[in-house]
């Protein structure tokens, strides 16, 4: 299941399904939490020869089981924004596996994986790296920092300054370090999952819009259910270490070439121009709600058609439904909408009020 569907919770009210109501009350569905997508338990067949990347993220996803109890809707996340070449914001409260999910993802995918803890010490350079003098030589050479891996973990992101944070933004947009003037490329792929704590905010620099922008998604990781922590539990008990993802027989299952077939792959997914135009009335439905005092950007209607286009080819298809789209438009809006002050007060959430406009957008038919 992906926790993170706003498009199955019914009704909706005031104008565009805001969530207000004409009188200024906030209505139950704008508080309502998604219920979520069903995420696909029997993957189409192969292709002959094996060479299906459909079938090496199905086998990532098994392999990441083996670590992560109960965490599908985030590996799900993780890996269409590997496809989309984006980048995800993990939201969750400390201890729910954020660090170990990346790392046994990075280990499946036969990828390099870097932690970077953000404190509010951190420089600019601690994380793009910086030209070291070197005596020997009477030369600046240039020593990289952990930005150049495949999947960066920036840990606590929200504890750095935001100058640091900005260092980051060359590097998401562009995939490249500038370094006294010269663009130094980053690894192919390169994903940024960038973890923040939702409870706690003393000492926290909240990031801005322009940053929250660059993060193709923002998922939600839970706490688990209470057979999936007795599962959690019973591992443990029987000696898992999380620190040793080889004994717990994590093995490498994909490489980065089945992430490019899948890249490829999702691309030919066909589009209709009436799911293209529910999309932008989507889109333009958030920068008119009452509810919201800023709506989604065109950068945000490319991010929603393409992380559609990756999950309807995971769910084995080569056209986009609407579903595909209100599927996705929790976890790739959420975090680029802003609620109104009053309406937050109410105790309105971004998830609500997007549910509402779903609700209120008409549907193609």
């Amino acid at each position: 299941m992906i926790a993170d569907n706003p498009a199955a919770t019914a009704g909706g009210s005031g104008p565009l399904g805001s969530g207000v109501s004409p009188g200024g009350t906030v209505s139950p569905l704008a508080s309502a939490e998604p219920t979520g997508l069903e995420y696909p338990q029997a993957w189409p067949p192969s292709e002959p020869g094996g060479q299906d990347p459909r079938a090496a993220l199905a086998a990532v996803r098994d392999e990441v089981a083996k670590a992560v109890v109960g965490q599908d809707s985030v590996v799900s996340g993780l890996l269409i924004a590997l496809i989309c070449e984006g980048h995800v914001l993990l939201e969750g409260v400390p201890g729910v596996a954020k660090t170990l999910l990346v790392r046994t993802l990075a280990s499946a995918l036969s990828l390099e994986g870097k932690r970077l803890q953000f404190t509010p010490d951190l420089m600019p350079g601690d994380v793009t790296g910086s030209l070291i003098y070197d005596a020997r030589t009477a030369l600046f050479e240039f020593r990289a920092g952990p930005v150049f891996t495949n999947l960066l973990l920036a840990d606590e992101i929200n504890r750095t300054p935001p100058k640091t944070q900005a260092a980051l933004l060359e590097a998401m947009e562009e995939r490249q370090v500038s370094v006294d003037g010269k663009p130094k490329p980053l690894p192919t792929p390169f994903l940024v999952a960038a973890t923040q704590n939702p409870v706690e905010y003393e000492g926290t620099y909240p990031l801005p819009e322009a940053q929250l922008d660059r993060f193709m998604l923002k998922l939600t990781v839970p706490l688990p259910e209470r057979a999936d922590e007795i599962t959690i539990l019973g591992r443990h008990a029987a000696g898992f270490d999380p620190r040793n993802l080889g004994a717990a027989g994590i093995r490498q299952v994909a490489a980065p070439a089945d992430l490019a077939r899948a890249r490829q792959a999702a691309q030919t997914v066909r589009v209709s121009p009436e799911v293209t135009g529910y999309i932008v009335d989507i889109c333009r439905a958030t920068r008119t709600s009452p509810s919201l005092r800023l709506g989604v950007s065109p950068r945000g209607a490319t991010a929603l058609l393409a992380t559609s286009r990756a999950w309807a080819w995971l769910t084995g298809r080569d056209y986009v439904t609407p579903d595909d789209v209100k599927a996705l438009a929790g976890p790739t809006f959420r975090h680029r909408i802003q609620l109104r002050p009053e309406v937050e007060l109410d105790g309105a959430t971004p998830d609500g009020v997007l549910a509402g406009l779903l609700a209120s957008v008409p549907v193609p038919r």
